[in-house]
């Protein structure tokens, strides 16, 4: 019995599933955007974790140009106490 075990071949009750993942896009170049405002503390929340920290480009998909330009204004906002440094919850 023990060496059919080892025969056989494993049997699955639904077929594991394969990860389809979505291609990562630039919102900035397909909205058309070209300037990232700094005074808009809503929309930069996007590109901030719980922590505050800023979400690299990997993970949020923006082109090199754009993930500067946002860098730049999360950190005038940072200044200007629009957004915070750190923060425990912040979404």
């Amino acid at each position: 019995m023990a060496a059919n075990v080892e025969n056989s071949e494993i049997r699955y009750l639904n077929p594991p599933t394969v990860e389809v993942r979505k291609k990562k896009y630039c919102r900035f170049k397909k909205a058309g955007i070209k300037y990232v405002d700094y005074k808009d503390a809503e929309f930069l929340k996007k590109f901030l974790n719980e922590q505050g920290k800023i979400l690299p480009r990997r993970i949020t998909g923006t082109s090199l140009k754009f993930q500067r330009k946002v860098a730049q204004a999360i950190k005038r906002a940072r200044t200007l106490a629009l957004l915070p440094f750190v923060t425990d919850l912040l979404k």
